[in-house]
């Protein structure tokens, strides 16, 4: 049987639906973007200055622990290894991150080994704290206040715009400490840059006659959708709704480019922890692409701030108030027909590129299985992480 579906988004989740989808006969597949460029804000391009590969929304760094996810984007395009070191200016003097051993002995001006300096960490937690209520109190009760207000408080209140408690503790519990001198600032098996742009992977992922792209196209919701057997949308869940019950919270980035000859600051990404630099970090994106040699460099400075109307969210808040908001959002999206919500956007949730590639090749499987067996289609991706 033929099936027509229209996908909303051409980032990550949306073009690895369709690469999916395409392979089945009698798919015919529309995607509708908003902007001008395929690959939401994984879109990457070259600099018309420098020639240098910028990532437009900021840095990506492709990371993951499952060989099937890093085979399947390397079947597009090549994924070079590289290595993401990022270093913290704080009062004036420059650390690595994340805490390893040579940030924690720089820092007390100690020289510790790896067991002397686990055993002066375990000092300094804050022991009163047993169960963290916030991002605050996780920091205090696992690096204690020295290494927190000079890594995490400035930086922190900058990129969200609050204090930190009114933070939940969970966003801190992504950030290790490491008690060597390893400063790669994955852990995970894989990681890498794709040659030719995030961007070309895309690209390549929805090149195939069955699929037809339409950029510049705003879903509005007024649309009449009713010749499609199936949609798919990638977008804010409660732009879908027209924000009937409020607006969810996000965080968003503005960047301010540079241009400079040579080598501006020695590597890919610089963070400014200090609450009076406006930005939160510097990004020189020709470091990203370290086979290339460019004479001139571009770099980016980083202003984080709430997200308004007509600027492009970037990190979901998930405030109380926004996990209240969503259940309302989620409850109606479960009463829609042949409506799927796929992806980062659409499900509210932090997610990095990896998560958002494996969660679209599960949802694939799911919906085709569901479609093949005549058994209810999956109406979000990953329900039970909500």
């Amino acid at each position: 049987m033929s099936s027509r579906y229209l996908i909303i988004g051409t980032g990550f989740s949306g073009c690895v639906l369709a690469n999916k989808l395409s392979a089945h006969p009698g798919c015919s597949i529309d995607m509708w973007d908003e902007r001008d460029h395929l690959g939401g804000n994984c879109h990457s391009s070259r600099d018309e200055k420098t020639g240098v590969m910028v990532h437009r929304y900021g840095p990506h760094i492709f990371n993951t622990d499952k060989k099937e996810i890093w085979d399947y984007v390397n079947s597009f395009v090549e994924f070079r290894p590289y290595v993401h070191r990022v270093k913290a200016l704080s009062k004036g003097k420059i650390y690595p991150l994340p805490v390893n051993l040579l940030t924690i002995n720089q820092f007390y001006n100690k020289s510790f080994g790896p067991q002397e300096a686990k055993a002066f960490m375990e000092t300094l937690g804050d022991k009163a704290i047993e169960k963290p209520a916030n991002f605050e109190e996780q920091a205090l009760a696992f690096i204690g206040k020295d290494l927190y207000k000079a890594f995490f408080y400035g930086y922190t209140k900058k990129q969200w715009g609050c204090e930190p408690t009114e933070l939940p503790a969970s966003i801190l519990k992504r950030i290790p400490v490491r008690f060597n001198y390893d400063d790669n600032y994955h852990s995970n098996i894989y990681t890498g840059i794709p040659v030719d742009g995030y961007t070309a992977v895309m690209e390549k992922m929805v090149d195939h006659p069955s699929v037809k792209i339409e950029l510049n196209r705003k879903f509005t919701g007024k649309e009449d959708i009713s010749g499609y057997d199936h949609v798919f949308y990638t977008g804010p869940v409660d732009a879908y709704f027209n924000f009937k019950y409020g607006r969810l919270g996000y965080r968003t980035v503005t960047f301010e480019a540079h241009y400079a000859k040579g080598d501006y600051q020695g590597l890919s990404q610089m963070n400014f922890c200090d609450e009076e630099v406006p930005y939160t970090r510097i990004a020189e994106h020709k470091h990203f692409t370290p086979w290339e040699q460019h004479e001139e460099t571009i770099y980016f400075k980083e202003f984080s701030k709430e997200t308004e109307e007509t600027d492009i969210p970037y990190y979901p808040k998930r405030l109380e108030a926004d996990k209240e908001l969503l259940k309302k959002y989620r409850n109606e999206a479960e009463t829609l027909t042949n409506v799927s919500f796929i992806g980062r956007l659409a499900t509210y949730r932090y997610m990095d590129m990896h998560h958002v590639i494996g969660e679209a090749l599960q949802f694939a499987d799911d919906f085709l299985k569901a479609s093949a067996n005549g058994g209810k289609k999956p109406v979000f991706s990953n329900v039970e992480n909500f």
